[in-house]
């Protein structure tokens, strides 16, 4: 297995590859959760795999979720046991074998606002949780509790004292998406997949009535290109029509609509609690998430017909948010408490509803013509399920005999000998000349590939620096995510390889200007790029504070949009 690295020359080496090399047998288009999964599954079977995305990895739907890996609690009120069990099931797996240095435990507090009969039904519910939890990988964190209300205002002290009579504790899990999609494109490289971001698909190549591939342009140098491939697999999310439309005269064989979710993210202690907390509102449930030395808040569940690429939050969502949180707290949050605030689109697969709220998050693998596989819907805690069925279907059509998945038993990079490092954790901090708690944020972030950060760091201690404006964060973890873990430009850096953008008061801008030069360097920007870069960071985080004071929608997304020409990046269906 190789190392997984994905650098400016893997990327380059990756493309010619793909583009006058071997016949690929599949091609994932889209690297978010399902396409990333799908190229190390396909990776996985020996099959000779291409992975091409438009923007960023994990650019759309893939960094803006809740960040939570769960059975949705809610789903089980609509009596979806089956779609509770599996994402349960895959919980167990990501937390115990594939990824336990990226996904962790978390308690969650459920309070209760009305005696015997709210207990009675809301404890049968997390009770039956409980027990589609048991089966298999499933199992794994403690069984809930059901708590006074002296035991819950004990465990979240910011409770107000009339918001409920009593509680139930019960246990889920959280990740940072957006490096757990990037560890999987890693993983997927590792086993042998090539692998371009920046890369837009433009057209389908046919012949007669099969797709054999696809016309691409690399949008870091405008560069045309055709990537051929036994099999392509549609993994665009909220863009699957858009994608879908590239081939002409086809009709979508189903559709997806994009529902927003926007969440806030405030300090720490703005917040006092021991754990997480779930709460009821009119239309839905509202979490209120610890963070590191943040909380996040939300979601929203509105529909979206505007920028795909770049969905904003509006005035009217932030109030609505506060409003809800407020309700349960004793001390109100205010505006001058959100520290960032950031909107994503979830891709539910079209249904008659009368809100995107009750729409399927089930996912639908459909083979429109020979040579073309579409994967959309789901949730992001069961990406290895819809991955799997996608190339289940990919390898229908292949000529050769296709082995199983087997991506259960494919631990992440950074997986293997995570227990064993974190344990040594103060060695190995001692060792670096870093402080325990730096250790133990590195380790939650590159599980054993910390080894690389280290070795970094050993050869220029000037890279053990804290970020300026950022210091939870080491100035080794902006130079790696350009030299290791594919990112292009300044955006990639602080918003998805850190979470920079939205941790904080300034949004990144101070950071930003420390960390330009050093990328600078990695990716080869002469005065006037590195100056671009800067600008166009320092535009986005603008346009979308001034989007945040608009009163709705369409006048949010037009605020946001002032942003766009800053970055020449062609936005398209991936």
């Amino acid at each position: 297995m190789q190392t997984g690295l994905i650098s400016p020359q893997t990327r380059a080496d990756a493309l010619t590859a793909m583009s006058t090399g071997d016949e690929l047998d599949v091609l994932v288009v889209g690297a978010g959760v399902v396409g990333a999964g799908s190229a190390l599954d396909a990776a996985t079977r020996g099959l000779n795999v291409g992975l091409i995305e438009a923007r960023d990895f994990a650019s759309g739907t893939s960094s803006r979720s809740s960040k939570l890996i769960h059975g949705g609690l809610r789903y089980l009120e609509m009596l979806d046991f089956s779609l509770v069990r599996e994402a349960l099931r895959e919980r167990g797996l990501l937390l115990q074998r594939l990824a336990p240095h990226l996904v962790r435990p978390v308690p969650f507090l459920y309070p209760l606002r009305h005696r015997a009969w709210e207990r009675l039904y809301a404890g049968a519910g997390v009770a039956l949780y409980d027990v589609l939890a048991l089966s298999g990988w499933g199992a794994g964190l403690p069984r809930h509790r059901h708590l006074t209300k002296t035991e819950a205002m004990k465990a979240f002290p910011s409770l107000r004292p009339d918001s409920l009579v009593g509680a139930i504790r019960y246990y889920d899990a959280q990740v940072d998406d957006a490096r757990h999609t990037m560890f999987l494109v890693r993983t997927a490289t590792a086993y042998g997949a090539k692998v371009a971001a920046r890369t837009e698909v433009t057209g389908f190549l046919r012949a007669d009535d099969r797709v054999v591939g696809v016309r691409a342009r690399d949008l870091e140098t405008g560069r045309d290109l055709e990537i051929r491939a036994k099999v392509v697999i549609n993994a665009t999310g909220v863009w699957t029509g858009d994608s879908q439309a590239l081939l002409a005269g086809l009709a979508p064989q189903f559709g997806v609509t994009a529902s927003k979710g926007i969440h806030l993210v405030v300090p720490r202690d703005r917040i006092s609690g021991g754990t997480g907390m779930i709460l009821r509102t009119a239309t839905s449930v509202l979490f209120v998430i610890p963070w590191d030395r943040h909380w996040i808040i939300g979601t929203t569940d509105t529909a979206w017909t505007l920028d795909k690429a770049h969905p904003s939050a509006s005035g009217r969502d932030v109030d609505y948010l506060l409003t809800e949180v407020n309700k349960a707290l004793a001390t109100p949050l205010t505006r001058d408490d959100v520290q960032g605030v950031y909107a994503g689109l979830r891709p539910l697969l079209s249904a008659e509803a009368a809100t995107t709220a009750k729409l399927s998050r089930e996912h639908a693998v459909g083979t429109p013509v020979p040579g073309l596989v579409v994967v959309a819907g789901g949730k992001y805690t069961t990406y290895r399920v819809m991955a799997k069925d996608a190339v289940d279907a990919a390898a229908h059509q292949l000529q050769t005999p296709v082995p199983p998945s087997c991506t259960d038993q494919v631990p992440l990079l950074g997986a293997v000998g995570y227990k064993a490092a974190w344990n040594r954790r103060a060695t190995l901090a001692r060792q670096a000349g870093l402080q325990v708690a730096q250790l133990e944020h590195l380790l939650r972030r590159y599980g054993t590939l910390v080894d690389e950060l280290l070795a970094s760091i050993a050869s220029d201690p000037a890279l053990a620096t804290p970020v300026p404006g950022a210091p939870d964060y080491l100035m080794a973890e902006l130079l790696y995510a350009a030299t290791h873990e594919g990112a292009r430009h300044l955006e990639d850096v602080l918003t998805r390889r850190t979470r920079i953008s939205i941790e904080t008061p300034d949004r990144g801008i101070t950071a930003a200007r420390a960390a330009a030069p050093l990328l600078a360097s990695a990716l080869g920007w002469a005065g006037a790029e590195t100056a671009r870069e800067l600008a166009a960071y320092e535009s986005r985080v603008a346009a979308e504070r001034a989007a945040q004071e608009q009163p709705d929608d369409e006048s949010a997304d037009a605020t946001r949009r002032d942003a766009l020409e800053a970055v020449p990046l062609t936005t398209s269906a991936a």
